[in-house]
């Protein structure tokens, strides 16, 4: 009877010491930022951001694109497309559509 009594209470304490090293690790990091807030950050942009530009400059197929110039209403991307040296224009709104190629 003492047998079972004292399994039964080695049991326990693996039991509940396995149940506060869960508890640890799962509020490991309280400051992990959610799928949510990148995208709500992401789309309240007020200008077309240099990155978003090279990015879909890249996009439409212009090779060693960078930022070439920051106006208050324009981006210029300068690169390289398959017949030489090419430039896009994108308006400096969220999106960055483009205004000129």
């Amino acid at each position: 009877m003492t047998t079972i009594l004292s399994k039964l209470g080695i049991a326990a304490l693996i039991g509940l010491g396995s149940i506060s090293a869960m508890i640890s690790t799962a509020s490991a990091s309280p400051y992990v930022r959610t799928v949510h807030e990148v995208r709500y950050d992401r789309h309240h942009a007020r200008v077309c951001s240099p990155v978003q530009a090279v990015r879909k400059a890249r996009a439409h197929g212009l090779r060693n694109a960078h930022v070439a110039e920051i106006a208050p209403r324009r981006v210029i991307v300068d690169g390289r497309s398959r017949f030489g040296r090419d430039r896009i224009v994108f308006a400096n709104v969220p999106g960055c559509p483009i205004i000129r190629r």
